[in-house]
């Protein structure tokens, strides 16, 4: 992997709805477009610059700013054009893996994760058999990734990524900032100071093949269709989570394995300039498409986290938190808190940190993933924390454009309340508007009508695709969460306040 020259930068914007990951379009004016791609059209920043200087919404000022700058975007650079000096970094930088099959790829015959099962329904009892073959079949190229970057060559070894997100990934791993969390939510397993998580998504070549039917050789004319996004069966898509607490910060990422990564300081001053920081790999999920096992949603879910007390190398030390594959539509988990789930798994030697934060009713969510909101208000009563949400939960919402939150908000965009304006509104838990988000539909029923369904994949839903709506079209969808906010009259989403990233 060569080292490339900075790219320069015609705008920076980093709105960081944590929760709500609203799309970053702090686009650069990046290297040149590759072969065989249009270059876009470059509207001069000065050219939809604001004449006004009225106060707006934070929604209106981000949107002004995104649209200045996204028009510049390339759909396949690497970065944010914030690269190292060679004085304090010279490894490997990340490439963007973009040469997707243009052909259907079969996965394996007798997939070792099906196997696994034994000719048994997926089930308490095997489920983490099943999540370990899976395991087991990525190791290979995934400790590549992981553990020996500088021999990781994505393309080479068949795994790839979505265009249109260099504006938001830094430059040595083309991670990006996933959630944020205060201390407190981790307080009770040693957390001392407020993390940020940075988070990395790859697509195995049978997966591929759905990205390259909906964005094609140029990603700048993308495939809408009810099929086009559809996964082909045996997909595998991973994601990697790292955090900025270090073991002197967390204990319990004592001996984990680091990333370098380029990033602004989480805790450092505003305005402070990126720097190469270490950060904690603490989670990894893996999802694959598999309707055998799954008949009614098509995936099944499962998360690996970083457990300290496990003898063996770095991955052998990344365990099975769990499993699912279904949302359990049955089991009203509030008005019925002790019914055992169906669908769901949860590894009982999992360690506490990673516990700490399941989803609704002891759903699927892992430590990165916030299904915990905190506080929240429900029928205008504030409440410290509740279990809102889960993998596939917030997976399922999946569709372009999108209607629905990814979280169970009473309203699109979601809103806040409370005396320090930082509860997210949710429906009651349990209730009929919240069981929505709970529902076992297969990836190719979008949740609500006259949308297109993107099959659980959120990168599509909330990072890629409104990305290259704005950059093509100089509307981020950011027009509508500022006009909502102005006809309720209610306090926008504050942009510290939701810890949920949609992947």
């Amino acid at each position: 992997m060569k080292r490339t020259r900075p790219l320069l930068l015609s705008g920076v914007l980093a709105l960081s709805l944590s929760a709500c990951k609203v799309p970053e379009a702090d686009a650069a004016e990046a290297k040149p477009s590759p072969k065989k791609a249009p270059t876009p059209q470059v509207v001069p920043v000065s050219g939809t610059a604001p004449t006004d200087a009225k106060a707006r919404t934070p929604f209106a000022a981000a949107r002004e700013v995104y649209e200045r700058s996204a028009v510049n975007a390339n759909p396949f650079a690497d970065n944010n054009g914030n690269v190292p000096p060679p004085s304090v970094y010279q490894g490997p930088l990340f490439s963007l893996s973009h040469d997707y099959p243009q052909t259907p790829v079969a996965p394996p015959a007798n997939p070792p994760w099906i196997a696994a099962l034994k000719g048994q329904p997926i089930s308490r009892t095997n489920a983490l058999a099943y999540v370990n073959a899976l395991k087991a079949y990525i190791a290979p190229s995934m400790q590549t990734l992981l553990y020996n970057y500088p021999q990781w060559d994505a393309a080479k070894a068949g795994w790839y990524n979505e265009p249109w997100l260099a504006s938001i990934r830094e430059s040595i791993h083309g991670t990006y900032v996933g959630s944020e969390f205060p201390a407190s939510t981790f307080a009770a397993t040693g957390l001392r100071v407020d993390m940020t998580t940075y988070v990395l998504t790859y697509y195995d070549k049978v997966a591929a093949y759905a990205l390259g039917q909906v964005w094609g050789k140029t990603a700048m004319n993308p495939t809408l269709t009810n099929t086009s996004a559809q996964f082909p069966e045996g997909s595998i898509v991973i994601k990697v989570a790292l955090t900025s607490a270090l073991a002197k910060d967390w204990p319990v990422m004592e001996g984990a394995s680091l990333w370098p990564v380029y990033v602004t300081p989480p805790n450092g001053p505003s305005g402070a300039k990126p720097q190469v920081m270490n950060a904690s790999i603490m989670q990894f999920d893996i999802i694959v498409k598999d309707t055998k096992t799954a008949p009614k949603t098509g995936w099944v879910f499962s998360t690996l986290v970083y457990d300290m007390r496990v003898p063996g190398s770095a991955w052998d030390k990344m365990i099975p938190l769990g499993a699912m594959w279904g949302d359990d539509p049955n089991v009203n988990s509030t008005l019925n808190p002790g019914m055992p789930l169906q669908e769901t798994v949860i590894n009982p030697a999992a360690p506490a940190y990673s516990t700490a934060t399941l989803g609704w009713g002891g759903r699927l969510s892992g430590p990165n993933d916030g299904a915990v909101v905190a506080p929240a208000s429900v029928n205008g009563q504030i409440v410290p924390a509740v279990q809102a949400s889960s993998c596939m939960s917030c997976h399922s919402v999946a569709e372009w454009p999108m209607k629905t939150f990814l979280l169970p908000t009473t309203t699109m965009p979601p809103t806040v309340a409370g005396p320090n304006k930082d509860a997210l509104v949710l429906e009651p838990p349990g209730s009929q508007a919240w069981m929505k988000w709970f529902q076992d539909n297969p990836g190719n029923v979008p949740l609500d009508p006259g949308t297109v369904p993107m099959d659980f994949d959120m990168v599509f839903a909330f990072k890629s695709l409104p990305a290259w709506q704005a950059a093509t079209q100089g509307n981020s969808g950011m027009k509508a969460f500022e006009a909502a906010d102005l006809l309720r009259g209610t306090p926008p989403v504050n942009p510290r306040d939701l810890k949920y990233n949609g992947q």
